[in-house]
């Protein structure tokens, strides 16, 4: 495990280092590892505010910056006093079909403010593809171009050729996710037996650092993977097995080209299609490790593709934490979910809330919600609908079986008195996660909000969260008014349906 927490934080004195594409994936997992390890880091954005918000913008040793790859001005004032240089960025989405013709821009610029302003070194992230292969892409050309483009500059330049990252919120890994979780039988195309040499994100951030601190790296281009040779069909059935999930039924067609299997992922995943397309058409050559050299400069603890897998599912099939609620915006591990991943991260998640204005002292949270055990004809109704439902399905209800025992919810974070997380324990195709809020706008008023989020397991799960929806939507509202109502406070506005879409990842994005 490459802790972000626990490695020295020495001061180191040399130029800061000037990390680009700063909200991305990659670099939104590095920044604070560098910043961990005593770097000093200025981070490049085109967004000013979206920096701001994630957990490491107030650190000590960290400069933001505004700027643009296709704005040579704004990357000299970025680079300027900087030594190495991370270019993380990307086009696909902010470019969409045009993003080859700006990343080659983006690419010459970067190498002539390097060079103006003297920098050291340029760390470059690329892709990992035989460019002599018939199936060769767009997007893994255009990710080659990058690389050398940068190196016809005077700075010396390290390249980095990756496969399949894998981690939750890279796109590759949710795509993987999406089509696992939903689709219990693929149509597949033939690429579906091509090999593949997945890394964990934990392992790409440790050569990227290292590169960092080894200047034997300069100049180099080095393909960095995992230990595993995998196919993608395999792959499909490691990720049911360790998400606990069916293992898909995979159909081969070979009449299914790249293109269409780009559109049918574009229709089944939230994946944007600017994303989606580019990363689909890549899956018809095989992305292998040609030369294994770094691994020797920079030895590290290779993480195998289940290994990986489990590390970005465990917070979410065991804790449904935020991890922008988190002191530090992350899970544990790099593959876990963090703060300011896109939002189609982290798997399907399928919410219903309500809040309500009331008028009163605020109660604490937890002894009001204990109330409503208590025999109160609505509540005690609708709890005897799920015991029925758990004791069909061989849940927690056939252990409780006297009124007086503890509801169907757990409480897996408590702060008084003003917020509350429960897990629900019925016997559901997935896990449930009630979060009750209040807030304090004054005037003796108050905003009290209850949020149900479902992670469904599966196709079966999403099912049922839509076949119980009715039951959820009066089960909350139930809640909220029995909490005014044994809090002894005055309802002075209606109950106000949130969030305003249905789920975090099922509506396309």
């Amino acid at each position: 495990m490459m802790s972000m927490a626990g490695s020295k934080n020495i001061q180191k004195t040399e130029k800061p280092v000037l990390v680009t594409g700063a909200t991305g994936y990659v670099a939104g997992r590095l920044i604070p590892l560098l910043l961990d390890s005593g770097y000093r880091v200025r981070t490049m954005g085109r967004s000013l505010e979206k920096m701001a918000a994630r957990p490491w913008a107030g650190h000590p040793r960290l400069e933001p910056v505004r700027g643009d790859i296709m704005d040579v001005a704004s990357l000299k004032e970025a680079v300027r006093g900087c030594g190495t240089i991370y270019y993380l960025v990307h086009s696909m989405i902010s470019r969409k079909e045009r993003y080859r013709h700006a990343d080659r821009t983006g690419a010459r610029n970067m190498a002539r403010a390097a060079a103006v302003e003297k920098a050291d070194h340029i760390i470059y992230l690329g892709g990992l593809g035989d460019m002599g292969h018939k199936n060769i892409s767009k997007h893994l050309v255009s990710r080659n171009e990058v690389g050398e483009i940068l190196k016809q500059g005077s700075v010396p330049v390290t390249v980095l050729r990756a496969a399949m990252i894998l981690g939750s919120g890279s796109a590759s890994f949710e795509i993987l996710r999406y089509l696992v979780e939903r689709l219990p039988l693929m149509i597949t195309p033939k690429w579906i037996s091509m090999q593949t040499q997945p890394i964990a994100i934990t392992n790409v951030l440790g050569y990227l650092k290292g590169c960092l601190e080894h200047p034997e790296t300069r100049e180099k281009t080095f393909d960095i993977g995992g230990p595993d040779i995998i196919t993608y069909r395999d792959l499909f059935q490691l990720f049911a097995a360790t998400a606990g999930l069916p293992r898909p039924r995979l159909i081969p067609l070979l009449v299914l080209t790249p293109r269409m299997s780009a559109l049918w992922i574009n229709q089944v995943t939230p994946v944007p299609a600017a994303i989606a397309k580019p990363l689909a058409e890549g899956l018809s050559l095989p992305t292998l490790c040609t030369e294994n050299s770094i691994t020797r400069i920079i030895p590290q603890q290779l993480i195998n593709c289940s290994q990986a897998i489990q590390r970005a599912l465990a917070p979410i099939r065991e804790q449904g934490i935020d991890p922008c609620r988190t002191a530090t915006g992350t899970l544990t591990y790099p593959e876990s979910p963090h703060c300011g991943d896109s939002d189609y991260s982290g798997g399907t998640i399928l919410k219903c809330g309500f809040r309500a204005q009331a008028k009163g002292r605020p109660p604490d949270l937890a002894t009001a919600f204990g109330r409503l055990n208590q025999k109160n004809g609505h509540h005690v109704r609708l709890r005897r609908i799920r015991r029925v439902w758990d004791m069909v399905t061989g849940g927690a209800g056939l252990k409780r079986k006297k009124e007086k025992d503890p509801d169907f919810w757990r409480i897996i974070k408590n702060e008084p008195p003003s917020g509350l997380w429960l897990a629900d324990e019925t016997q559901m195709p997935g896990r449930g996660l009630l979060e009750i809020e209040i807030t304090r706008p004054g005037n003796n008023q108050c905003q009290l909000s209850i949020l149900y989020s479902f992670f469904p397991r599966g196709l079966l799960g999403i099912v049922y969260w839509y076949l119980l929806y009715p039951f959820h939507h009066r089960l909350l509202t139930h809640i909220l008014k029995e909490i005014v109502r044994t809090a002894d406070l005055k309802l002075v506005s209606t109950l106000e349906k949130f969030p305003p879409k249905q789920s975090q990842s099922a509506d396309k994005r």
